[in-house]
């Protein structure tokens, strides 16, 4: 891909004392990554320094204040400032409230950038919620927190995880179970399907096909276990197929996943998505926000305190995100 028509792609470095920065700077230094994309790390300089001693990385950091700045032809890493307070003592593996509004600060500066039309998607390393909670931050997720900042209701953006050719949407997220009941409406069933169809065309996928799980075992056999899927979530996916979307459903959400030929499944409930994902693609699922202007996508493993500094952390999960939403996937399955 031309150097000018690669896209520009943030990664927000996450919690300063995890993996984050690690695994932020081996992405950006991946050849195949720089063949699909131009990347520009956001964070704190020095973390991100003493991050790059640690892993042995002798790449030179470019630190620049806006994209015109950045330059990828002499193998230095482009990195927008996000600093942390003159004088934060830094550690690794370390609970810091500093280090939690560090966190997120990172990923405000790449949302910011996205909006401006700086960069043309985002990737965030992984947060610590308890970092963030001991900075009086209430934070339950990137979905919720990419909806404050691009000015969107919270409960409107959702969470997609991706793994190779699988993508799963969840209509409800970080909620206690009777709330996330409560919130599963004909109208939020129909927004979910509704993000998930757009977002997959903004992906590349010009006919999106879409499938359906159900609320309770079996979707609810015919009304046996619960009418949720009567008198819910059918009647949102009529509404949606009315409109020129492929979907079907409701399906069995312990069955669903063997279906063929689906783009995109759209779950009710967190643990129905994040199971099957987690012991499908242990490691290597990203989780992308749809319903928003931007385009944002975070990896869905942790920290990893006990590995930060070590020089061992695994970026398959980012580079799998960033080339996602760089459209390598999409060129690879064509070729």
């Amino acid at each position: 891909m031309a150097h000018a028509q690669r896209p520009r792609i943030a990664i927000a470095t996450g919690d300063p004392s995890g993996i984050g920065p690690e695994i932020s700077l081996k992405t950006a230094l991946d050849a195949d990554v720089r063949r699909w994309c131009r990347p520009i790390l956001v964070g704190d300089p020095m973390a991100v320094e003493r991050q790059a001693a640690a892993a042995g990385v002798s790449a030179p950091l470019r630190v620049i204040v806006n994209a015109a700045e950045a330059d990828w032809d002499d193998g230095a890493i482009n990195l927008f400032a996000a600093p942390m307070p003159p004088g934060t003592p830094f550690a690794f593996g370390r609970n810091d409230a500093a280090f939690g509004r560090a966190t997120l600060e990172c990923a405000r500066r790449a949302i910011k950038a996205a909006l401006a039309g700086e960069v043309e998607a985002v990737v965030a390393a992984p947060t610590n919620q308890t970092s963030i909670a001991a900075a009086g931050i209430a934070f339950d997720g990137y979905p919720s927190f990419v909806a404050r900042e691009t000015g969107m209701n919270h409960h409107d953006v959702y969470l997609m995880l991706c793994f190779g050719d699988t993508r799963i949407v969840h209509t409800t997220l970080h909620v206690g179970v009777a709330q996330a009941v409560a919130l599963i409406t004909r109208a939020r069933v129909a927004s979910a399907i509704r993000a998930a169809d757009a977002a997959l065309r903004r992906l590349g996928v010009p006919a999106p096909k879409i499938a359906v799980g159900g609320l309770n075992p079996h979707a609810g056999e015919g009304g046996l276990f619960g009418s949720e899927e009567g008198t819910i979530i059918a009647p949102a996916i009529a509404d949606m197929r009315a409109g020129g979307i492929d979907v079907a459903g409701p399906f069995g959400a312990d069955t669903m996943f063997h279906r063929k030929g689906v783009d995109a499944f759209v779950v009710m409930l967190h643990d129905q998505g994040h199971i099957t994902a987690k012991l499908l693609a242990e490691n290597r699922t990203a989780g992308l926000a749809i319903g928003s202007p931007i385009l944002f996508s975070s990896v869905a493993h942790g920290s990893a305190f006990d590995i930060a500094g070590k020089g061992e952390a695994n970026p398959a999960a980012m580079i799998e995100a960033v080339k996602r939403l760089a459209g390598a996937d999409r060129a690879q399955r064509r070729d």
